[in-house]
């Protein structure tokens, strides 16, 4: 399965290749995820194009410690 990390304004996030599109987790330090509900990725999303959606969907949590989206991978 193809996965990428992202920091997304402070928030540690995986995001997976599943099937036809793609599936948000949040992951903890110890390597545990859980499904990231709220994250809804268009199935068709180049991989390209992950990063800014990221930082255009959760701009909202963005603070001047976590200013950021970054890849971490």
């Amino acid at each position: 399965m193809k996965s990428l990390k992202f920091n997304v304004f402070g928030h540690r996030v995986l995001i997976a290749r599943s099937g036809n599109g793609w599936v948000a987790y949040y992951t903890g330090v110890e390597g545990k995820r859980r499904l990231a509900t709220n994250i809804k990725l268009p199935p068709d999303l180049p991989e390209v194009e992950i990063e800014q959606w990221l930082g255009d969907f959760c701009h909202e949590w963005a603070s001047a410690q976590n200013p950021e989206v970054v890849r971490l991978d």
